[in-house]
């Protein structure tokens, strides 16, 4: 079956999607799509807190996720899209998944991959940055927003 070819932005808010379900569930609103040969083949959402797992990132969940659908180890002809930047464990990940293309929306100067000087990514990977940025940041601005509220 042939599929028609959608947007960088259509798989985005698929993300934005699982980000939400995030957010629901008071966790950092960050989420994933894998998607290959042009359809979703894994989502996920962070669920750091309610598996009490600090590994439990959106794009681990969804790595493991598309490798079990693939029944391979690696992401080939893969891309993942995420809300937020990946940090250091999950560009490595990725790295060894041997993923084709990322794409994140909002950057994170203080925890994302691209703070490092050396390159983590797998060679091959193509990174695109900035895709719904806006709305991607507005959630998190939001959610750690009302954290703070809620402390006080």
């Amino acid at each position: 079956m042939v599929y028609p070819v959608l947007s960088d932005e259509y798989f985005m808010n698929e993300a934005l999607k699982e980000a939400q379900k995030a957010f629901e569930r008071e966790e950092v609103p960050v989420g994933a799509v894998v998607v290959n040969q042009n359809r979703i083949i894994a989502r996920a959402h962070n669920m750091t807190q309610q598996l009490n797992d600090v590994t439990a990132h959106a794009e681990m969940i969804a790595i493991t996720s598309a490798a079990n659908y693939l029944g391979a180890k690696y992401l080939v002809d893969c891309t993942l899209f995420v809300t937020l930047e990946p940090c250091v464990m999950c560009a490595s990940a990725l790295k060894w998944a041997q993923l084709d293309r990322l794409v994140f929306a909002a950057t994170d100067p203080k925890e994302g991959f691209s703070r490092l000087k050396d390159q983590i990514l797998h060679k091959k990977t193509v990174v695109v940055p900035g895709i719904l940025k806006e709305h991607a940041s507005q959630m998190l601005k939001q959610f750690f927003l009302l954290r703070r509220d809620q402390k006080n």
